[in-house]
């Protein structure tokens, strides 16, 4: 286990002993091998269910006013809803706790990720225009610093304002899980900021074809503006699909190399929280200073070792295409793929089965009024950067 896992879980676990004011500590339950394969049973049940909802879903309302909405909706969507159903049953039951053992939200994610980086081809991002990169760097930027000024001037803690930003200003989910991991967030900020990204992205995949449909967009400036500022690839894909096959490419090259920039924010979310952390965190007031051993140590010790797989993932991924023909490797790469969703259902799943109720109570409506506005912020935005370096293409 990573030190980065063991503080993750160290955290979690002193989340999970925290209780109502007043209220007595209650004893942990006691965990057993039996109940872990049990837990194990019902997370890996509830992502088979997963798949089945998402085939069967928008097959059954096919034709019907709810049918296209059926077809946008992501995997995730439905993982998380059946794990916060799980959540409940488990919970009434009063067994939840016995399975907590099971829930390995880290270790799902971090594989997850790490295959992630497979699908994404650096070599189209060294292709991509211009443009494309400049607009993935600026809009990020803008976008992640209004969304943590924003967040701070509400009161918000740190880390949840870092999954804010980040799942705002790169990709959603994705980013989100790799603040949590940079940063050592909550389980429920993560469920939380996962939650809101669902809200927020299924009625722009129609709002924002609609919209670059009323301003007369060209499909340039259109693929360009959809890319940038749906916050999940698989939405992003869909809102290009409604607006047509020219926005669609132009939405998926800036789509792509904002992903490809998710381990830069990571590296910095670890810096930033590690030079901040430092001082506070050493009791004897001699908090090392950035660059000396000790807080390269620290950085080293606080940084995601996942990144170094997506990253490393990505690259072989872009030698290979380079070197193997396509019939030999799109198979292979399918098969990563589907694992990938696997593993980030697991994910999902476990965010729901753990997720707690006070996390709601405690962060209150301050995080949505942050995501409203940042939304807003980040389409107009959006749109003027992709208007101006846009607006000339051709395909």
């Amino acid at each position: 286990m990573s030190a980065t896992e063991g503080a993750t879980e160290g955290a979690a676990r002193a989340g999970e002993a925290e209780v109502e004011q007043g209220a007595p500590v209650p004893a942990p339950a006691p965990a057993s091998p039996l109940w872990t394969v049990a837990g194990l049973v019902v997370v890996f049940g509830l992502a088979a269910l997963v798949g089945v909802l998402t085939d069967a879903v928008p097959a059954a309302t096919e034709g019907t006013g709810f049918g296209r909405v059926a077809k946008s909706i992501e995997y995730p969507v439905y993982a998380i809803a059946l794990g916060f159903a799980g959540n409940a049953v488990l919970s009434l039951t009063g067994v939840r706790q016995r399975m907590a053992a099971a829930f390995r939200t880290e270790f799902f994610i971090k594989i997850g990720l790490v295959l992630l980086g497979a699908t994404i081809n650096f070599a189209v991002v060294a292709r991509a225009a211009g443009p494309a990169v400049l607009q993935a760097v600026l809009l990020i930027t803008i976008v992640f610093l209004f969304t943590w000024w924003f967040a701070g001037l509400l009161g918000l803690d740190d880390k949840l304002r870092a999954l804010l930003a980040s799942a705002l200003s790169i990709c959603g989910f994705s980013a989100a899980v790799a603040a949590a991991g940079a940063v050592e967030a909550k389980k429920e900020q993560l469920a939380y900021t996962a939650t809101l990204v669902i809200v927020f992205a299924v009625p722009s995949i129609f709002l924002l074809p609609w919209l670059a449909d009323l301003m007369g967009l060209s499909p340039a400036v259109t693929g360009a503006w959809i890319g940038g500022n749906i916050d999940t690839t698989a939405a992003v894909t869909a809102a290009g699909a409604v607006a047509g096959e020219q926005p669609l490419q132009i939405a998926s090259i800036v789509k792509v190399t904002q992903n490809a920039l998710l381990g830069v924010v990571a590296v910095l979310l670890t810096l930033y929280f590690a030079v901040k952390v430092a001082p506070a965190g050493d009791p004897a007031g001699k908090a090392p200073r950035f660059g000396d051993r000790r807080s390269l140590l620290m950085l080293w010790e606080r940084f995601p070792k996942f990144v170094l797989g997506f990253l490393l993932a990505s690259v072989v991924a872009t030698v290979l295409a380079e070197s193997l023909p396509a019939a030999v490797l799109e198979p292979r790469l399918d098969a990563a793929k589907e694992i990938q969703v696997w593993a980030l259902t697991l994910a999902f799943v476990s965010i729901g089965l753990e997720f707690n109720a006070r996390s709601i109570k405690e962060s209150g409506w301050k995080p949505i009024l942050v995501f409203a506005v940042a939304t807003v912020v980040n389409l107009v935005v959006g749109l003027a950067l992709a208007s101006v370096l846009f607006r000339d293409f051709s395909f």
